[in-house]
């Protein structure tokens, strides 16, 4: 698999996802790189609610689908995504080899 989910990640994810309403129906999460940020890019996680294209990488995991468009996949190879809970906030963290430099929030990177 070109990435890394850890099975707290996935626990969140399972969490999430059992706890939205069934309108409309989330199908798992998408995940993704888009452009924006004060580096240049930044990711984005979203529940799918529509089936998968064929572009799309599908990775099912302790049964959460996850998807990922391919370019997004060319930016996340080799990523381990974690869920932190700590003092100063939650979140899910990108620990990804193939970035250059972040912005000083740490909510955006550069390649």
């Amino acid at each position: 698999m070109d990435l890394e989910i850890t099975p707290k990640a996935i626990a969140k994810i399972k969490e999430l996802v059992s706890g939205e309403p069934e309108t409309p129906k989330i199908l798992g999460i998408r995940i993704s790189v888009v452009g924006g940020g004060c580096s240049g890019f930044s990711y984005e996680m979203k529940f799918a609610t529509k089936e998968p294209s064929d572009i799309d990488k599908i990775f099912e995991l302790d049964g959460v689908k996850i998807c990922v468009d391919q370019a997004s996949l060319i930016y996340l190879k080799g990523t381990k995504i974690d869920y932190l809970e700590t003092l100063a906030g939650a979140g899910f963290k990108f620990e990804n080899p193939n970035v250059k430099s972040t912005c000083g929030c740490g909510e955006s990177f550069s390649l």
